[in-house]
């Protein structure tokens, strides 16, 4: 996502999958104060990424913004301090 920023996740109900719309993104696992390492994840050529901290399947669904997941409320926006 050249020139944009990489969109964070998060899983706070404990999904088995969530579809994204990239491949390139953070995962932080629950919200804080719950979350994990924020980690990087790329999913490259594959369409499918799990969270080594969480063991959330990230799957990429390309009819996604880059903002939206399934299910919905997955992005995690960053709160300014």
């Amino acid at each position: 996502m050249a020139g944009g920023s990489i969109p964070h996740f998060q899983n706070d109900a404990g999904y088995a999958v969530i579809e994204i719309g990239v491949k390139e993104f953070m995962c932080v696992g629950a919200t804080p104060p719950f979350d994990h390492p924020h980690v990087f994840l790329d999913m490259g050529a594959d369409s499918e990424k799990v969270c080594p901290y969480c063991s959330t399947l990230f799957r990429f669904n390309g009819s996604l913004k880059p903002t939206e997941t399934r299910p919905d409320n997955c992005l995690y926006v960053i709160q300014a301090a």
